[in-house]
């Protein structure tokens, strides 16, 4: 029996006590025998490094994983796991180089039969570094994105009071008045981005907390809208539904007001015609058997592309060139699903975008 054959069938053996097989692991494994011999070389190394399991398998684990280290010395070379300190137990995890530049994440363990003595087994864990890459790409998306926001408004605010204070006295009031109203304006827009910057944190780490209230959804909306309409909207532009009687709503107000604020911006700002708001009693959506509220924001507008239906609330998703950062609806779906709810988008009746989030009645632990 070969050295491949007989390492694979002690893996099979090993793998059959423990219920899993190699292949069944979603991270790269490759074990090497005393020999430095590679006897197991699961599905996941083969597809992270590109090379066959019966290519790799007999063969000395240096050639199988001919991995570099980023400044391009020979890693086992270094490690030397075989013939270096007897004391040494593993490798911890670290970016390394493989054939042709891919890079990938490798831990090793080394198995001795007594403390300090020879090597029985090499094991080496391989990760794909990919979704670590796309972390990184939406965090340097998420700096570059801030970094443009926040410029315009500070350099606003800069020039304007720059400009008052050392030409005070050659403006008029009314023009002082414009002025500290732009400052004003802009100094709200950079409060709004850092805020935004800190619900993402919050919603990323899983610690944006919910101070459950009654809030009465009714009133919300119509606060809303009397928001809109007071900025310029025609009060007739909105529609709002109630179905009665809507069931003991707790949940977090000023959560809650931030979720049907972007909704209904988004509606007034990209959509066109009537903006429906409905609101009805609905199942939980976690909670089977229990109650909930539904509220269905809806416009008569172009409506979403059925292509980016899936992207709608991903960091920066924008709907249109009119600017915003494109953190709400991610946003939005993190205070939803922070509150045991759910949210979704579809086209409306009128073919514009439809907007539908649920939440569940709930209530404080203290009375539960």
């Amino acid at each position: 029996m070969s050295v491949g054959t007989s390492g694979a069938t002690e893996a099979h053996a090993a793998s059959t006590a423990l219920g899993i097989a190699p292949d069944d692991l979603p991270d790269g494994l490759v074990v090497a025998d005393e020999a430095g011999r590679v006897v197991t070389f699961n599905a996941a190394a083969a597809r992270i490094t590109a090379v066959p399991a019966h290519t790799a398998l007999g063969t000395p684990l240096e050639r199988a994983l001919p991995l570099e280290d980023l400044e391009g010395r020979r890693w086992w070379q270094l490690t030397d796991p075989y013939g270096g300190l007897a004391i040494r137990v593993g490798q911890p995890e670290r970016n390394l180089l493989l054939p042709g530049g891919r890079e990938v994440l490798v831990s090793a363990r080394y198995l001795r039969t007594v403390p300090t003595g020879p090597v029985r087994r090499v094991v080496v864990s391989l990760r794909d570094t990919e979704a670590r890459r796309r972390t990184e790409r939406s965090h340097a998306e998420l700096i570059a994105t801030v970094a443009h926001e926040l410029r315009s408004p500070l350099t606003s605010v800069k020039g304007f009071t720059a400009t008052l204070l050392a030409k005070w006295e050659r403006f008029t009031d009314d023009q002082k008045r414009l002025m500290l109203e732009t400052v004003d304006a802009d100094a709200n827009r950079v409060t709004r981005l850092i805020a935004e910057l800190l619900d993402i944190s919050r919603i990323d780490s899983g610690r944006l907390e919910v101070r459950r209230q009654p809030v009465d959804i009714g009133t919300a909306v119509g606060r809303h809208i009397q928001a809109h309409v007071a900025a310029g909207q025609p009060a007739d532009r909105f529609l709002v539904r109630l179905q009665q009687p809507l069931p003991d709503l707790w949940a977090d107000p000023d959560k809650v007001d931030q979720v049907l604020s972007n909704l209904l911006e988004n509606a007034v700002r990209h959509g066109e015609g009537t903006v429906s708001i409905d609101v009805e009693p609905a199942p939980s959506p976690r909670e089977p058997g229990s109650a909930g509220t539904a509220v269905t924001v809806s416009d008569e507008g172009p409506g979403i592309p059925e292509e980016s239906m899936n992207r709608v609330f991903t960091r920066f998703w924008r709907g249109s060139k009119r600017g915003g950062t494109g953190l709400g609806l991610y946003i939005v779906k993190g205070i939803v699903e922070a509150h045991g709810g759910t949210i979704t988008v579809g086209r409306g009746p009128a073919g514009g975008a439809q907007f539908r989030f649920t939440l569940p009645v709930s209530a404080p632990a203290y009375l539960s």
